[in-house]
């Protein structure tokens, strides 16, 4: 994209199999060991009051995807990836902030997920949400031997990072 180039409206939507190419795309960037096709496959093919996936799209392109799944009362946020060349935008933030959404409107009591002990920018994007760290699963990240920080957020009351002004419904098939 050229410098004189203006940039296309980020608009977030629910994620589609049309959409896995370019989320697959954005997982080998960004992780060690990316999810499959068939991962996605079965997570989309869930009934939607039990999983949430989103991608941000800039124009045709998608710039990042975050997913979350529904256990009992509580939500586990099961991806949150941006490529590369679009981080530090706050597209991050604005997927994060519509999965707590989706989980305050379901109803939920809270939301967990795991990260990286060593990913200084996730744990400080979870945090600023209100994610606290309660624990730690040692070697948790078996193609590394990382650990993960469990976080917990147990109070989903609105906060000014979920508003997300602009976000738009795809109805397209």
């Amino acid at each position: 994209m050229s410098a004189t180039a203006p940039e296309a409206p980020l608009v977030i939507v629910p994620m589609r199999r049309r959409h896995l190419r370019a989320v697959l795309r954005t997982e080998t960037r960004v992780y060690p060991r990316p999810w499959t096709v068939g991962l996605y496959l079965g997570e989309l093919a869930q009934p939607e009051e039990r999983r949430c996936y989103l991608v941000a799209r800039e124009g045709a392109q998608v710039v990042g995807h975050a997913g979350m799944i529904v256990l009992g009362d509580d939500g586990h946020i099961t991806t949150l990836a941006v490529d590369p060349e679009h981080q530090g935008r706050g597209i991050g933030a604005r997927l994060l902030g519509l999965l707590l959404d989706a989980a305050r409107e379901r109803g939920l009591s809270g939301v967990t997920l795991e990260v990286r002990t060593g990913n200084e920018p996730a744990l400080a994007l979870y945090r600023r949400f209100g994610f606290v760290e309660e624990g730690v699963r040692r070697g948790y990240y078996e193609e590394t031997g990382d650990d993960a920080v469990i976080m917990w957020l147990r109070d989903l009351t609105p906060r000014p990072e979920s508003a997300a002004p602009g976000d738009q419904e795809d109805t397209t098939p």
